[in-house]
């Protein structure tokens, strides 16, 4: 969802013409559908969308959920759900709620000072864009934990995949980097009378206030804080230099106009950017880390902030016309931007400027620890609208990273390093993310899949296909996924990877499906595979990875990867959970809630314990569809019986996202989105004060914030 002021993904913007699973799924016997469970001491066979064994184990919501093969149990009892009062038109408590023997407590909200010269916030909203540089940025979203501890900087640079817990168990983490995205802005909070009219100084205070925050945090006794004078506090913002490697960098179709990005405006230089060099990153939603100690930023709906009133664009030499407005089309820009920027910075205008949106769609490497380095855009991964990048180190020391697009009908990827991870020199694995195979999956109907590599020259990626070269490939990757056959799925968002500990040795994947109300709806369309249709338009049957129709409240589906290796071309999935109501049963659902309810799925993260930890993302008010489920979530499942307990509801109008810890398990850091996004500028605090109502900082208006959550016995979080 966003909150009610960022684009909402509604459109369809899959022109591929590819054969749905459905399509064949009743010409194959029922005994193929399977998905070989082969944990060590858990032995479950899972028909396609049906229940599992486990799933017939009725659990006691005040008892532990115990111990299995790599997964260390849950041991709290569910908190209830944060419900609409039906008296006020809010939900019951503007609060983030947590189990008993828990503390959540705010750690740092939108405006805290996080570098050296940076101001306190005033609650006014009247600080400029030159303050909000040093402050804390807006709508924070995906994040990761990276210690600073003596003698090491770069501190955890092995992969919880495949590293051993022994030597982090109980050892002390007492300061680190917090590396923090943000999202969006929401005008009517961040500017004193919102957009009524926009100026140029309004514009770069939003540009501020999006990218990444570098904040740098400490334990004292039981208590966290952050730095506001630290020298390793960064804000990169959406004006920040950044490089583009890989592919991709030095292509023609990356030479937009070059702008001298002044705080008064961006002026025309009258030469073109080489195709090396970007300027910002925004809409970073989800994120990603490397096992050599960075941060991966991704960049998600960046359209939104382009607009091409005209419908045309400028002659450039050498480049059809034709192309470079199909692409804007299968990417989503339209005439107008709910963000305005094009009104007064005519760098976002895509109609004079066509070739930005083109350095805007990357995964972005930072060095927290370097805040002298240059970020650096990884052309390598691919040009979409990207959730999540997550990293598997196989057994072999071969590297891959594993993405969505956060669409409706768009693709999951993996992206495959050529070189294999060298864990004894941080230096030589710095350009790992330059060289390797991009690939899309094609899920089957018979619980098997397939990875397609997107290679220039194969399966129709050639110049008569309107691919020239692999660095057209990346960019159009939207379009490479349409023309091999990917399969369109509901709503891609984050990845994660299950921990091969405890006797677990699979290569697990899983990925949210956040929702998706055009599936099985009429009439029925299919996607072009050459990236002209019209966006908007797709209505794809149900299959079996995407079982249901008008799939409101959502899915989880995963996936291992054959021979326990990341570079296997061939995989085995099943759909891990599906979301909603128990009280609203729907046709399609086979049962498969198990434990407590919940909406639209986003955020995903394991922790080092084996936990499967679920955010979601829907309306956030209690109303409609949502009236038993209320505010939005954080739940706990066990991936072995996929039993889901409620461990975390949230304020009014919130999305809850982001989540990360320190390796030892004993701090756990989750953002709250937007609170309370129905205010507006005459009544900022209309339906949330949050995180005031919590304890935090002055009244006046709802801030994002980064919450810290700790045990009161000083335990792991969510442990036995």
């Amino acid at each position: 969802m966003k909150g009610r002021s960022h684009p909402k993904n509604n459109l369809t913007l899959n022109p591929s013409s590819n054969e749905s699973i459905r399509d064949v799924i009743d010409r194959v016997s029922l005994s193929r559908r399977r998905f070989i469970m082969t944990a060590v001491g858990t032995s479950v066979l899972t028909v396609l969308g049906d229940v599992s064994i486990g799933g017939f184990l009725q659990s006691v919501d005040a008892a532990p959920i115990p111990k299995g093969t790599g997964f260390a149990g849950i041991g709290f009892k569910s908190v209830p759900p944060n419900l609409l009062n039906p008296v006020t038109g809010f939900l019951e408590k503007d609060l983030v709620s947590v189990p008993e023997g828990y503390t959540a407590k705010v750690l740092i909200a939108w405006g805290d000072p996080i570098a050296p010269g940076g101001p306190t916030w005033l609650p006014d909203a009247s600080q400029d864009a030159a303050a909000q540089e040093k402050q804390f940025g807006m709508h924070n979203d995906g994040m990761y934990y990276f210690p600073l501890q003596p003698g090491n900087v770069v501190g955890r640079t092995v992969s919880s995949q495949t590293r051993s817990l022994r030597g982090f168990l109980n050892q002390p983490i007492n300061t680190g980097l917090l590396c923090v995205n943000h999202e969006y802005t929401q005008e009517s909070i961040l500017h004193p009378d919102g957009l009524d009219v926009v100026t140029i100084a309004k514009v770069r205070k939003s540009q501020a206030a999006h990218g990444v925050s570098v904040v740098e945090i400490s334990k004292n006794g039981n208590d966290w804080s952050f730095n506001r004078n630290s020298s390793y506090g960064r804000r990169i913002t959406a004006n920040t230099e950044i490089r583009v490697s890989g592919p991709a960098a030095g292509d023609a179709l990356l030479k937009s106009k070059k702008f001298s990005i002044r705080p008064t405006g961006s002026v025309d230089t009258g030469t073109l950017n080489d195709g090396y060099t970007a300027y910002g990153t925004i809409n970073n939603c989800a994120n990603g880390h490397t096992p050599w100690g960075t941060y991966l930023t991704c960049e998600e709906n960046w359209n939104g902030y382009f607009a091409n009133p005209t419908g045309d664009v400028v002659t450039i030499e050498n480049i059809e016309k034709s192309d470079i407005l199909a692409a804007q089309n299968r990417y989503g820009i339209s005439t107008s931007s709910s963000y305005r920027w094009p009104e007064v910075d005519p760098r976002f205008d895509a109609n004079t400027n066509p070739l930005e949106p083109h350095l805007f769609g990357w995964v972005v490497e930072i060095d927290p620890y370097n805040p002298q380095s240059k970020p650096v855009k990884r052309t390598a991964l691919g040009r979409f609208k990207h959730e999540s990048a997550q990293v598997v180190v196989d057994d072999n020391k071969r590297v891959a990273f594993y993405q969505g697009d956060d669409e409706r009908n768009e693709y999951i990827y993996k992206f495959v390093c050529a070189q294999p991870f060298n864990p004894g020199n941080r230096s030589a694995n710095r350009d790992l993310l330059d060289n390797g195979v991009l690939y899309v999956a094609k899920f089957n109907d018979n619980g098997t899949g397939e990875w397609i590599p997107l290679v220039y020259g194969q399966r129709g990626l050639t110049p008569e296909n309107g691919f020239r070269s692999q660095a057209e490939v990346l960019i159009k990757t939207r379009q490479a996924g349409d023309r091999v056959g990917a399969t369109m799925m509901d709503r891609p968002e984050w990845v994660a990877v299950r921990p091969r500990i405890g006797g677990y040795k699979e290569i697990e994947v899983y990925c949210t499906l956040t929702n998706n109300n055009r599936r099985g709806t009429t009439p029925v369309s299919s996607n072009q595979p050459d990236g002209t249709t019209a966006a908007g338009g797709a209505r794809p049957p149900v299959n079996p990875p995407n079982p249901r129709p008008d799939n409101r409240y959502g899915h989880i589906i995963r996936w291992r990867e054959d021979g326990r290796s990341v570079t296997a071309t061939t995989f085995k999935w099943d759909i891990f959970f599906e979301a909603g109501d128990k009280t609203r049963p729907e046709p399609n659902l086979k049962g498969n809630i198990k434990g407590d309810d919940l909406s639209s799925p986003d955020g995903l993260w394991f922790d080092d314990f084996g936990r499967l930890w679920i955010q979601t993302d829907h309306a956030g008010d209690g109303r409609g569809d949502l009236t038993n489920i209320g505010s939005n979530t954080m739940s706990c499942a066990d991936p072995n019986t996929k039993q889901v307990r409620r461990f975390l509801t949230s304020p009014t109008d919130c999305e809850v996202t982001g989540i990360t810890s320190t390796p030892d398990g004993k701090a756990m850091f989750i953002n709250i989105q937007h609170p309370g996004d129905s205010g507006n500028a005459s009544n900022p605090t209309l339906s949330s004060n949050w995180p005031n109502s919590q304890g935090y900082g002055p009244s006046g208006r709802p801030r994002s914030s980064t919450v810290v959550i700790t045990r009161n016995d000083g335990g792991v979080i969510g442990g036995l």
